[in-house]
């Protein structure tokens, strides 16, 4: 049973569960995730669309009892062999803990960020998981020293991005664009909080760009689980300035970008293993940002930055991010050739921590280890 609780866990839950059917005959995997999960061959007990995604809002509270009700109901129904979380800490804790009282082993996937808040967790997840599967080099140490096994896998995004072809003009085409039109990205987010936020800033941006920048292509992707109806009047305008708009191709319109614009998350990591220039832009309630400015223990917000110890691209947060800082930015980006080099200098530093490492296929050799299965030769 696999557990995701937003867009980039059930990426990673797909893809495990990809490679456990691989390696598994005849395997039955039950969970909560989205389609890519479905695609992959997941049977879901509920959908991360309609139960995940929305803990901002109160409204969302009953959805989430819901999911775990019947999330707990599985345990008793189908006996799971493993149980697999994939963070979402706040929901799959609470599961952890009933699947403790049920003796179903647990495999934590993809650790909460405990190293930039809430430390204490680590204590709590030590007595409630069996392994840790972690995904940032740093963070295996973190669980080690309190005796529980864990262990640096690598980072799934990387499993995805081998699964595609990365020359960039044979993408445009794919993606319907001119293979010889220099593309610049926008990628707003996943949750309804950041498209709210920053949709209304990539619409202003990319009006600014086609004035700053003659001879380029603009393209907005947005993740499989985004509800569009949303966000139709802002889509719709985007539209209308010749923006290409599409859904679950994310990964290829960033391969295909000569440089991108990005909300803090997953997809900046994206970028960098695809050696794309790029901005960093991130915008919350202020008091949320006040308050965890508070909280937060480390200096940046994007990964790149925090396991290059320095900052390797800039980061546009709250006020900062504005059209006037972000064109400034692109600009640079474009003209200012030792400083982009000195930016994929660094990259190629970052992807040297994960080139060695296989994700997806180590963690379903944990799964099949913690099952007492063996693999298909």
């Amino acid at each position: 049973m696999i557990v995701a609780g937003e867009t980039s866990g059930e990426l990673y839950g797909a893809l495990l569960a990809a490679s456990l059917k691989i390696k598994v005959s005849h395997l039955r995997v039950v969970g909560i995730g989205g389609e890519r999960m479905r695609a992959a061959g997941v049977e879901l007990l509920s959908g991360i669309s309609s139960a995940f995604g929305l803990t901002e809002a109160m409204s969302s509270l009953k959805a989430l009892k819901e999911t775990y009700r019947r999330a707990a109901d599985a345990f008793r129904v189908y006996r799971p062999a493993v149980l697999v979380l994939i963070d979402y800490p706040d929901f799959n804790l609470r599961l952890a803990a009933e699947a403790r009282k049920q003796k179903i082993p647990v495999l934590y996937y993809v650790s909460p960020q405990v190293w930039a808040w809430r430390g204490g967790r680590v204590k709590k997840i030590a007595r409630l998981v069996d392994r840790m599967a972690v995904i940032l080099p740093f963070e295996e140490q973190i669980y080690r020293d309190t005796g529980l096994p864990a262990e640096f896998v690598g980072h799934p995004i990387l499993d995805e991005i081998r699964g595609i072809r990365l020359e960039k003009k044979v993408l445009r085409s794919e993606l319907g664009l001119d293979p010889e039109t220099p593309l610049i990205s926008f990628l707003p987010g996943s949750r309804p909080h950041e498209l709210e936020r920053l949709l209304p800033l990539v619409l202003d941006a990319v009006r600014a760009c086609k004035r700053e920048f003659s001879g380029h292509r603009y393209c907005v992707p947005f993740a499989p689980n985004t509800d569009l109806e949303r966000h139709t009047a802002i889509i719709d305008e985007l539209r209308r300035e010749g923006v290409t708009i599409n859904k679950d191709r994310s990964l290829q319109t960033l391969a295909a970008s000569d440089f991108a614009v990005i909300a803090s998350g997953t997809a900046t990591l994206q970028a960098v293993l695809l050696g794309v220039p790029l901005v960093v832009i991130y915008k919350v309630f202020p008091l949320t940002f006040w308050l965890g400015k508070r909280i937060v223990k480390v200096r940046f917000a994007s990964l790149v930055n925090i396991l290059s110890g320095r900052e390797v691209v800039k980061e546009l947060l709250q006020k900062e991010a504005s059209v006037p800082n972000i064109l400034l930015e692109l600009k640079r980006l474009k003209e200012d050739v030792p400083y982009r080099e000195q930016m994929r200098h660094a990259y190629d530093e970052v992807r040297r921590l994960f080139d060695e490492k296989h994700a997806s296929s180590r963690v379903s050799d944990m799964v099949i280890e913690m099952a007492g299965w063996k693999a298909c030769s």
